[in-house]
């Protein structure tokens, strides 16, 4: 089983590339958020340690974590945000891995995918086989996150700005993969990438 990890700034396209490959390869797709979603659960490893650092102010009625009162918690406070990272991000590691773990030891899965934006950052370059970069033009991204989100100009720009710069990216990863044309010819750079295993027609 190879071990990929899927990186890029926001509006790069990672999510339909992933579909593609999702319908067409023998393999497992695990992204970062979906899984800091699930160690945030009540009862899971983050849950305590996130109600004692930001108070039960940021739970539901159901006693869950609520995204968006636990965003606003910690808006504007980089001390804050950078507590609450430091629980949740190794969680999602250690999800992500125990994941990658079973799927070794079940021994059908030919390729197991990692997707998160944080993937340089995290350290997951020393876990991973191979590390991809999907890049797309900025003007691209941009009309891509104001179509498809309704960000505005000056939102676009500040999470931009929050992300690792395109030389960054490309120096840390194996393969880099121009996603700002039509999705056919990037289609067709993963099954040339991926020509060694099972391709599901």
């Amino acid at each position: 089983m190879r071990l990929i990890g899927i990186t890029g700034g926001v509006g790069a396209g990672k999510s339909e590339l992933l579909s593609f490959i999702r319908r067409h390869y023998i393999c497992r797709i695990c992204l970062a958020d979906e899984a800091a979603h699930l160690v945030q659960r009540k009862g899971e490893p983050c849950w305590e340690r996130l109600v004692e650092l930001l108070g039960r102010g940021i739970l539901d009625e159901t006693g869950e974590i609520h995204r968006g009162r636990m965003a606003e918690a910690i808006f504007g406070n980089p001390q804050l945000l950078e507590a609450v990272n430091a629980i949740v991000h190794p969680a999602v590691k250690d999800y992500l891995l125990e994941q990658v773990r079973q799927a070794r030891l079940e021994g059908k899965t030919e390729l197991f995918f990692i997707e998160a934006a944080l993937l340089i950052e995290g350290g997951y370059k020393a876990v991973v086989d191979e590390l991809w970069y999907i890049y797309a033009r900025e003007e691209v991204r941009r009309a891509r996150l104001e179509r498809s989100r309704g960000y505005s100009p000056e939102k676009i720009r500040d999470i931009m700005d929050s992300q690792l710069s395109d030389g960054a990216f490309r120096e840390a990863c194996d393969f880099v993969l121009d996603n700002s044309g039509p999705l056919d010819e990037s289609f067709a750079r993963i099954r040339e990438r991926l020509a060694d295993y099972t391709y599901l027609e």
